[in-house]
C-alpha cells in the first residue's frame, strides 16, 4: 500500500533538484529515486560541454576537421534541434552557444563589436551536417551545446522510468524544470509557485498541476546590470547580445522538454513571444520588462 510521499534532493546539471514520489516505505523510494537520479547523471555524463569524453565535446572537437559517428539517441535530439530551429525561424540555435565566450555575468562588461563578431561568424545551424548517424560541424571552431534543453530532457526521461516502474504519484524538479508524474495521494494537484524575477525569495503565482509539464525562462538567473540596463544569459543569435522584452516566460506542456523550448522561443522573440504562445496549444504565464503579468490556461 502506498501511503507517503518522499523527497529525495540532489544536484545536477549546475542546479538543485529533486524528485517527490509517493512508495510503501523510505527503501522502496530510494531505489526508485535512485534509478532516476542515475538517469539524469546520465545525460548530464553523455551531454555535458564540460565534459572532454562527453559525445558533444567530441562532436565540438571535430569541427572543421571531420564526422563524429553518433548514437540514436544523440541523433535523435539533434532531430529536434532542427525541428526548433524552423519553429523559432532561427532563434533556438544550438550553435550559439560559442557566444558565452564573449560573456561573463559574474561581472559587468558588454563586450565590444571586435570580440562578439568572430563569433558570430561561427553561429550556423546551417552549417551542421547531420547525415544517416554522422554529424559534422562544417567550420573550425563551431560549437554545439544541448544545454538550452538537456535538463528538460533528463527530467523527462526520469519520470518515464518512474512511470515505468509503477509510480503513480510525484514529480521530477532540475532546477525548476519539472516533470510531473500524477497528482497527490489525496487527488489534489501540485501547487508549484512561479519566481518573483525581481524577488528570489517571494512567488508572482501557484500553479495547480498534476500531469505533463512546466518550465520557466528569465532573465534573473546570470546576470548583470550596468548603467541601468540588465543584460541576461539569453543571447540573440543575430546580435550575440541578451534579450530584454521578458522578465520570465512559465510555459505548461505535455512533457518538460516542449515546456523548456517554448518558453526559451518566446524569449528569443521578445515581443513576438507572446503572438508565438498564443499560437499553441500550452498553458502559459509571462512577466514583461515591466512587471505586467500575461497568462492563459494555468488553472
Amino acid at each position: 500500500m502506498v501511503d507517503a510521499i518522499h523527497r529525495t534532493a540532489f544536484d545536477a546539471m549546475a542546479s538543485r533538484c529533486e524528485i517527490r514520489l509517493a512508495a510503501p516505505d523510505a527503501h522502496t523510494a530510494e531505489l526508485l529515486s535512485r534509478q532516476a537520479v542515475a538517469e539524469v547523471r546520465r545525460i548530464e555524463e553523455k551531454y555535458s560541454r564540460y565534459r572532454p569524453d562527453s559525445i558533444v565535446s567530441r562532436i565540438n572537437a571535430g569541427a572543421g576537421r571531420g564526422a563524429v559517428v553518433c548514437d540514436k539517441e544523440t541523433m535523435a535530439l539533434m532531430s529536434y534541434a532542427a525541428a526548433l530551429y524552423g519553429a523559432s525561424e532561427g532563434l533556438f540555435d544550438i550553435t550559439s552557444g560559442v557566444l558565452r565566450k564573449a560573456w561573463d555575468f559574474r561581472r559587468p562588461s558588454v563586450p565590444k563589436a571586435e570580440v562578439l563578431e568572430p563569433l558570430l561568424a561561427l553561429v550556423g545551424w546551417q552549417k551542421v551536417a547531420c547525415e544517416g548517424e554522422e554529424v559534422h560541424l562544417r567550420e573550425a571552431g563551431m560549437e554545439i551545446d544541448f544545454g538550452g534543453f538537456g535538463k528538460e530532457y533528463a527530467a523527462d526521461r526520469a519520470a518515464a522510468l518512474l512511470v515505468e516502474a509503477g509510480v503513480r504519484h510525484g514529480y521530477v524538479n532540475l532546477g525548476g524544470d519539472m516533470r510531473f508524474i500524477g497528482p497527490r495521494l489525496d487527488g489534489r494537484p501540485w501547487s508549484i509557485g512561479i519566481q518573483d524575477p525581481r524577488d528570489p525569495d517571494a512567488v508572482v503565482a501557484s500553479i495547480p498541476i498534476s500531469q505533463g509539464a512546466l518550465a520557466t525562462s528569465g532573465d534573473y538567473e546570470r546576470y548583470f546590470e550596468l548603467d541601468g540596463v540588465r543584460y541576461c544569459h539569453i543571447l540573440d543569435p543575430r546580435t550575440g547580445m541578451p534579450v530584454r522584452h521578458w522578465r520570465s516566460v512559465s510555459v505548461m506542456a505535455p512533457m518538460a522538454i516542449a515546456a523548456g523550448s517554448c518558453s526559451t522561443i518566446a524569449m528569443l522573440k521578445q515581443q513576438g513571444g507572446l503572438n508565438f504562445l498564443n499560437a499553441s496549444d500550452m498553458g502559459y504565464l509571462t512577466i514583461d520588462d515591466q512587471g505586467q503579468m500575461l497568462y492563459r490556461d494555468i488553472s
